[in-house]
């Protein structure tokens, strides 16, 4: 850019040098020619860089090893400038992938991922602007396949989803990452299982939820039982204790007690005689 630069301006010197010396039209002319080059020139150094993009500078086949940040650049006007994304990219796949049971399943799954800035030049140097359909999708597609056919169909269909998602991000991240792909996360989207198999899934997923209900209603009934025996433990010590403690003195000091409290009631009359052993006895009740 430098060099055209200086160019333009020498053929402008050149120019108003010559109108300088000479009154005539070509010297006019050439200041002219010389002025417009320059302007020629300027405008085309300006490069508009989109937000969210990097520009590779390729000058004749010559690519530049630090890309350009967005915004407004000057650059050489011969030269060819391509805007390379580094935002965050989705690509979705539909796979026909193995299990561990040999079976084919059906499974959409997508990836974020983007473009490492600092590795641009690199990436379009060696593998051109197309490098998603170079270097993604078929590093994407073989982890996928890899990972499947160390999990069952059920675990792929149930609660084992987000860890399969998990380890293929996990082991495509490396994969990529050092030719400047920077692997975000993955998420399966989609599950499409043989004929048969997802009933055959999800018959089996129901008894295994009514097998787990019945042990909670079984263990719920074993611990009412243990609570009942308890409690009639409790009681049965209670009476026990309380048998014991019913000795002759104490039965013959509450029946003195009873006669006591029955006497001395304004709405009873009581004719109390000497019974056996002492004991007080109501013969009858007169009103």
């Amino acid at each position: 850019m430098m060099i055209t630069t200086l160019a333009a301006l020498a053929a402008a010197g050149i120019g108003l040098a010559l109108s300088r010396r000479n009154t005539g039209l070509w010297p006019t002319v050439a200041a002219s020619f010389g002025g417009f080059m320059m302007l020629t020139f300027l405008l085309g150094s300006i490069r508009a860089i989109p937000a969210g993009h990097v520009a590779v500078v390729d000058l004749f086949g010559s690519v530049s090893p630090q890309p350009l940040p967005s915004g407004l650049r000057l650059v050489n006007p011969f030269a060819s400038t391509i805007a390379m994304s580094v935002k965050t990219l989705e690509n979705k796949e539909e796979v026909s992938a193995p299990t561990r049971e040999g079976l084919t399943v059906g499974i959409e799954i997508s990836v974020l991922f983007h473009l490492d800035p600092l590795h641009a030049s690199d990436v379009y140097r060696e593998v051109g602007p197309k490098w998603v359909d170079v270097l993604l999708i078929p590093q994407f597609r073989s982890v996928v396949r890899g990972v499947s056919a160390t999990y069952e169909a059920k675990a792929l269909y149930t609660s084992g989803r987000q860890e399969v998602a998990d380890r293929i991000a996990a082991e495509l991240a490396p994969l990529l990452a050092e030719r400047g792909v920077i692997i975000e996360t993955t998420a399966l989207r989609k599950l499409t299982l043989p004929a048969g198999l997802q009933a055959s899934i999800e018959q089996k997923l129901e008894a295994e939820q009514e097998s787990q209900r019945m042990q909670f209603v079984l263990s719920r009934e074993k611990q009412e039982a243990e609570r009942k025996r308890i409690e009639a433990e409790g009681i049965a010590t209670s009476q026990r204790i309380v048998a014991q403690g019913l000795t002759e003195p104490v039965l013959r000091y509450r029946g003195i007690e009873a006669t006591l409290k029955l006497a001395e009631s304004p709405n009873t009359k009581v004719v109390v005689v000497g019974g056996k052993d002492g004991l007080p006895l109501i013969l009858g009740d007169h009103r």
